[in-house]
């Protein structure tokens, strides 16, 4: 797994570098873990959900190739810029089908463990509001939120990504779940 992790690095290096050879490389197994990711997040969302995982990932890695310039720093700094990518294709796929039911008081997603400890079902469009309020105040917190919840990344994870500890990140969690229990409970 730590090889993987590296040779990913490496390949985001060389392509940040220049080098066009390792974007071919790197595609498939950077989508094979995007596409992981993206079904975690999927099977949280109601059955009827209209996204595919597929249609999540492809969506991403068109956001994140077409990024002019972008350099990623490591596999962590990749994965963290993605669960931000797909948190905001979520949310513009429910404000787009609200839209479409003409006042629809927009989507709701059926959570694990994750957010439910806020509620059982999660309107997406008031949990992303929330968010914005979280990190206005706590912005780690609500990173961690979007790492666990749109990224589908576990705590040993999201620790990697941030570079703080395991422990740094349960903590924030903690925070993130109060607040958002809070928020999200007067709604």
């Amino acid at each position: 797994m730590d090889s993987g992790r590296r040779e990913i690095t490496r390949l985001l290096e060389e392509h940040a570098a220049g080098r066009g050879e390792a974007l071919e490389l790197l595609v498939p197994i950077v989508y094979e873990e995007l596409r992981r990711i993206a079904a975690s997040r999927m099977r949280r969302e109601r059955p009827d959900h209209t996204l595919q995982p597929t249609a999540l990932v492809n969506e991403a890695w068109i956001r994140l190739a077409a990024a002019p310039g972008a350099k990623y720093e490591s596999r962590s700094h990749f994965f963290g810029i993605a669960a931000r990518l797909m948190r905001q294709i979520l949310v513009d796929h429910a404000r787009a089908r609200s839209r479409e039911k003409r006042g629809g008081d927009g989507l709701r997603v059926t959570v694990d463990e994750t957010i439910a400890a806020v509620a059982p079902e999660v309107d997406v469009l008031a949990l992303d509001e929330a968010l914005d309020r979280l990190e206005a105040t706590d912005r780690t917190a609500a990173t961690v939120v979007e790492l666990r919840y749109f990224g589908g990344l576990g705590i040993e994870e999201a620790a990697d990504v941030l570079g703080v500890s395991a422990a740094t990140v349960k903590r924030d969690w903690a925070v993130a779940r109060a607040f958002l229990r809070r928020e999200m409970g007067a709604e």
